[in-house]
């Protein structure tokens, strides 16, 4: 008897390791808690747990950052395999260029969906405002205005639309590095011009600002001349509307630009992990729209548009299953594909 406890015993304790060891955890990098990245991310994470954890193995855990540019760094050094990342930061990362070089090009970082478009937001004093376009802030005269915090997203994207633009650091704008919560606290505390918030609208940071700015705040417009300016090297943005009433005392609309967000994830996470989570979000889209009103311009139909970046072999496996057609250029070298069916000839019939 005691032989067969301590067999029984023995067979339970290596089920038990191999189980543990079927185990695949990944940490999903978000940004601040004051824009759109940590909300989704936390709700694409929790969807993971409760779908693939116990069933597939699969977990994800959601971590909030300084965004894009970190995030970047974070899937290099192994730290995160997953990631939210504005689409600019997806080509410097992919062709080593802006504020990447050639060792974060050989991440060989991969795609997963596009997410939603990140809205951009300059949000300033509206005593500073003359023409209520982004030409404004050449007269700040040197006035302080948060760009994010370093080595955020916000800041070096805000950077080259500075530069596109013609906005020079210290002469017409001194540089804060605050999140976009600190940033609308500052600019209701009089203490900063205004602040950069890039994110799905409507930002929760940007509401609180109107909220509690009794009209004295307004958010900077794109002339088509300064859109055209700013897609010079990079064609990323978009024109995008934001609605009269989005925000509180919001009584026009906001004539801004939009670049595309997307969840990327490292090359070298298993193919069927990426999978599973690719068709997790897609069969869960309604519990993402009820999260946050940006994420539900996400489709299938329109999942691949606009990608900076190849996709991953997993998402490709999901997206054909489901009939998207693929473009070549978003094809990894992992991916083959798709064989096209001969035609038919008389002899063969």
């Amino acid at each position: 008897m005691r032989q067969l406890v301590a067999g029984l015993l023995c067979f339970f304790l290596a089920a038990c390791g191999q189980q543990e060891a079927e185990q695949k955890s990944y940490i999903l990098t978000t940004a601040t808690t004051g824009g759109t990245y940590y909300p989704v991310g936390v709700a694409i994470s929790t969807l993971v747990k409760l779908n693939l954890q116990d069933e597939k193995g699969i977990s994800l855990s959601a971590i909030n950052s300084a965004g894009s540019g970190e995030n970047v760094k974070l899937l290099q050094s192994g730290e995160a395999g997953f990631a939210l990342i504005q689409g600019l930061f997806g080509v410097w990362a992919e062709t080593g260029q802006g504020a990447y070089g050639q060792a974060e090009a050989e991440l060989n970082l991969r795609s997963v969906t596009m997410l939603w478009p990140n809205v951009e937001h300059f949000v300033v004093d509206k005593e500073l405002v003359k023409t209520g376009n982004m030409s404004d802030m050449k007269s700040f005269a040197g006035a302080s205005f948060a760009v994010g915090n370093r080595n955020s997203g916000a800041k070096e994207s805000n950077s080259m639309i500075f530069q596109a633009l013609g906005i020079e650091q210290d002469r017409d704008i001194t540089w804060a590095y605050l999140g976009y919560g600190a940033g609308a606290d500052a600019l209701q505390n009089k203490t900063i011009a205004g602040f950069s918030a890039p994110a799905g609208a409507p930002v929760s940071a940007v509401v609180r600002a109107y909220s509690a700015s009794e009209g004295e705040i307004t958010t900077l417009n794109f002339s088509d001349e300064e859109l055209a300016l700013v897609n010079k090297d990079h064609d990323l943005w978009r024109r995008y509307v934001v609605p009269a009433g989005t925000y509180p005392g919001q009584d026009e609309d906001i004539r801004t630009a939009a670049q595309p967000n997307f969840l990327a994830v490292r090359a070298d996470v298993e193919e069927d992990v990426v999978y599973e989570v690719t068709k997790m979000i897609f069969d869960n889209l309604s519990f993402l729209y009820s999260v946050h009103k940006a994420t539900r311009v996400m489709t299938l139909d329109n999942a691949v548009e606009g990608l900076p970046v190849p996709l991953h072999p997993g998402a490709v496996r999901f997206y054909r299953e489901r009939g998207i057609p693929i473009p070549d250029h978003l094809l990894p070298p992992e991916a083959k594909p798709v064989a096209e069916k001969p035609e038919l000839v008389a002899s063969d019939v």
